[in-house]
């Protein structure tokens, strides 16, 4: 009977996960009913299975049936990903820009209706490029997806031996993941691209400004980089949500992507001035304290020190799941 599960998981895997629990029972239905037609009350054998499959025809046939038309730029199989990964980042933005406009307000509560206009117009803006990215990446996964499917239809008669093997539990994703990634994602995109993601300055109890720790003109140059770290961040998370367990591709496919990310995050850091190259001249001005005292060189210390273990457990985290990436890889061949 394995024989008869591997061929409905090849069906199914290929549909909208609504519709997949549907599907199974009718096409067990069917198959039950076809052996039935064949042997009667006889016993069913392998033989039986092999001929009732074969009669079915090519699980990317059937699949095709059930999904309806595949003239689409998304189309159903990878609908149900797309959709979420969207209504993710989307939240995610409103959220940090809703962030932004509360910590506007509370500096300048006078300034309201100014901050809530800023708050609007940013969000038309910057909504439709968020689902702008997410559809050109789930556009180009549907494009060399169909291009792939079309190809092996055309080079190889479908046989029963092209059968996918039923899916390991163990390797199963959980959704719980890749969304959690895509939120990170985007808050921190959403922070790097902001002027308050640095230290919030008090005085008499009300925030007065903040010092940011990052260099303004760096990042207007280095958005392009940044806006593709987003890109292959959201892409490695979206694979995650289309094969839903761990395979040798998905594996080839994150390390790659990891390797990208690492090659543009030390070129993106050690190519450009990345952090505030007055941070230490804003902080003694707002702190008093004066230049070349314990207190400044201390602090200074703690800075250099700060800035650097950071670019090093990024560099160190890319790395490691890179090789995490590969020794599972090889353990699974």
């Amino acid at each position: 009977m394995e024989l008869i599960e591997r061929y409905i998981y090849a069906v199914t895997r290929r549909l909208p996960q609504s519709q997949r629990e549907e599907v199974v029972k009718e096409l067990r239905g069917l198959i039950a009913d076809m052996l039935d037609d064949q042997i009667g009350e006889g016993k069913v054998s392998d033989s039986h299975i092999e001929e009732v499959l074969m009669e079915l025809g090519d699980p990317r046939e059937l699949a095709r049936q059930y999904g309806g038309k595949n003239k689409f730029v998304i189309g159903p199989v990878l609908f149900d990903p797309y959709m979420t990964v969207l209504k993710i980042s989307l939240i995610s933005i409103v959220l940090a820009m809703g962030m932004v406009f509360v910590i506007k307000v509370y500096m300048d509560p006078v300034q309201v209706i100014d901050h809530f206009v800023s708050f609007i117009v940013s969000t038309v803006i910057t909504i439709p490029q968020g689902v702008g990215w997410v559809t050109l990446v789930f556009g180009l996964l549907e494009y060399f997806g169909g291009i792939n499917e079309q190809k092996h239809s055309v080079q190889n008669t479908w046989k029963l031996a092209d059968l996918p093997p039923l899916p390991d539990t163990k390797r199963q994703i959980k959704r719980c993941e890749p969304i959690a990634g895509i939120v990170f994602l985007v808050l921190l995109f959403m922070m790097f691209t902001s002027q308050y993601f640095g230290i919030f300055i008090f005085k008499n109890g009300e925030l007065n400004t903040v010092i940011p720790f990052l260099n303004k003109e760096a990042i207007l140059t280095t958005m392009p980089a940044i806006i593709l770290l987003l890109g292959l961040g959201i892409l490695k998370e979206a694979l995650k949500l289309v094969y839903e367990r761990w395979t040798k591709k998905l594996f080839l496919y994150t390390i790659l992507i990891n390797a990208i990310s690492l090659a543009v995050v030390i070129l993106m850091v050690y190519t450009s001035s990345f952090w505030n190259p007055n941070f230490m001249l804003e902080l003694s001005q707002v702190h008093n304290i004066a230049v070349g005292s314990e207190a400044y060189d201390t602090t200074q210390t703690i800075w250099n020190t700060s800035t650097g273990l950071f670019v090093i457990f990024l560099i160190i985290g890319l790395i490691w799941e890179i090789v995490k990436g590969i020794f599972k890889m090889r353990k699974m061949s």
